[in-house]
């Protein structure tokens, strides 16, 4: 079956018989994806997410999907701290549903919830919430766990109408970040794509009046207003989230002509991190 790799060890398919006396004990460890740079973002998620997270495009062709950029290096995590607290107050869906995903064997028809058991939280030690009650049904957790999924799914479907709308309209290029921090190392990342003010301005008024009574343009803006959030991140990568005063020395978002590595939308397979340069 095909499920989202990113954050996942060992996702396997959520029965009463096999976990009939399992809980989970969620806290606010975030630990899990300290490795990650990056991950999926729904349209439904832009507005809170622009104001902490650099919002970008990922992936080729149909595969298209927003991102928010986690980490300039290669399998760091500048929002996860050594205690693996999250240092952000809004949390992507993508972190909040683990350890739960759906999976799919028939391209998306049928969907099946399985559950990463390497999660340190899963336990059969009745600490935190069961999956099943003593008769082996599922229980309101549960419940729960599958309606988030369920709606993540549907945000999933319009989000990918959104991506191809923005291909439509060829709005998106290749971009990279750029970074410099105070011990004068220049970080370099790249493989994703923004939408440009150049192209933007190219619609024609019966274009943007189209995405603007579809809220698609709103969208856009919360997308290339996020940008700037990656000299916020910059600061967090020199270990300066508070306020000293001191971060990054500079940073900027460019057009590059690199296509970057692939990706792979949410669902479909394995997810690889943006790539990452230094000099």
């Amino acid at each position: 079956m095909s499920t989202q790799l990113l954050i996942y060890e060992k996702a396997v398919p959520v029965t009463s018989q096999r976990h009939r006396d399992w809980s989970i004990k969620k806290g606010t460890d975030c630990t899990f994806a300290k490795h990650v740079n990056a991950v999926p973002l729904m349209a439904v998620e832009f507005g809170p997410a622009a104001v902490e997270y650099a919002i970008v495009f990922t992936g080729t062709g149909e595969a298209i999907m927003p991102a928010v950029i986690l980490g300039i290096r290669d399998r760091q995590n500048v929002y996860v701290a050594e205690d693996g607290n999250w240092q952000a107050k809004y949390l992507p869906a993508f972190v909040r549903r683990y350890p739960f995903v759906f999976s799919s064997a028939d391209e998306g028809k049928r969907f099946v919830l399985c559950l990463d058991e390497a999660f340190t939280g899963c336990n059969q030690d009745g600490l935190g919430e069961r999956l099943f009650d003593a008769e082996g049904n599922r229980t309101q957790y549960l419940e729960g766990v599958l309606n988030f999924l369920q709606q993540y799914q549907g945000q999933f479907q319009l989000t990918q109408a959104f991506c191809k709308k923005l291909q439509t309209l060829d709005l998106l290029e290749p971009m990279q970040a750029q970074v410099t921090v105070p011990a004068g190392e220049r970080l370099r990342l790249t493989g994703f794509m923004a939408v440009t003010r150049d192209r933007l301005k190219k619609l024609s008024g019966d274009q943007l009046a189209e995405l603007a009574q579809s809220n698609e343009l709103e969208l856009i803006y919360a997308h290339l207003h996020s940008l700037r959030n990656v000299t916020a991140m910059a600061e967090r990568l020199s270990g300066n989230v508070s306020s000293t005063g001191q971060g990054a020395e500079g940073s900027e978002a460019t057009e590059s002509g690199a296509t970057g590595s692939e990706e792979r939308a949410p669902e479909k397979g394995k997810k690889k991190s943006l790539a990452s340069t230094t000099r």
